[in-house]
């Protein structure tokens, strides 16, 4: 069965992103609010570490906003930009990806993105819109604009309505990590494509008997991958 469409995970799949100091990020938020910055730093590290365990338990999805107030921190604008500012450079999208999303669009595929994300979808189209990549995508999924994460199989079939595919066997997602990405993607039909990049947070693996159809250490590598799966 042809391949119709192609869908990625965004943090350590197509982003540089491979470790974060996520405690640092928070710190550099509450230094902006408060001037008591390691107890707040620490209680939104906690409040964002049990958001993202409530993730791995039940693919609830969640939203930065919600772990502010969960901290009892203020919500202030000067700190989101802070809490980006340190982000930045854990943000910059793979090299690979515009060539390899242009030759996918220009064999006739669509291309999609479904991340699971706390983070507004204004910040990260804001990001694929300073890489130069945002029209290389026929549609953008994230979490924090859904009730569920990866890998519920609700957020793969919002990600597959929103690039117009009606049959999951048509189509492959792209990510980095076996339990969110690969084993939601193969639940639901779809073909899988597995990019190890990343170094998965210890609270965040879930161990998982899964087999990728394929897998891959360049982002270039994938066209010909995705030839031989149609």
């Amino acid at each position: 069965m042809a391949i119709e469409a192609v869908i990625f995970d965004w943090g350590g799949t197509l982003s540089l992103w491979r470790t974060v100091d996520q405690l640092e990020g928070w710190r550099r938020y509450a230094a902006e609010v408060t001037e008591d910055v390691e107890s707040l730093a620490a209680a939104l590290h906690e409040a964002d570490t049990a958001a993202w365990a409530r993730v791995r338990d039940t693919s609830a999805a969640f939203r930065l906003s919600e772990v502010v107030a969960e901290a009892g921190a203020p919500h202030e604008e000067r700190g989101w930009q802070a809490f980006r500012d340190f982000w930045e450079h854990a943000t910059w999208t793979d090299p690979q990806v515009k060539p390899m999303l242009t030759e996918l669009r220009e064999a006739g595929l669509r291309t999609g993105v479904l991340s699971s994300t706390g983070w507004p979808a204004r910040w990260h189209e804001e990001i694929f819109e300073r890489d130069g990549v945002a029209d290389l995508f026929d549609a953008c999924v994230w979490s924090s604009d859904l009730e569920w994460t990866k890998p519920h199989p609700d957020a793969f079939g919002a990600a597959l309505e929103a690039v117009g595919v009606t049959d999951p066997a048509t189509a492959v997602y792209v990510g980095d990590r076996p339990y969110d990405d690969i084993s939601g993607a193969k639940g639901v039909g779809m073909h899988a494509v597995l990019v190890p990049h990343s170094d998965i947070p210890a609270a965040q693996r879930v161990p998982v008997d899964v087999h990728p159809d394929a897998v891959i250490n360049e982002l270039a590598e994938l066209p010909g991958v995705i030839q031989k799966l149609g």
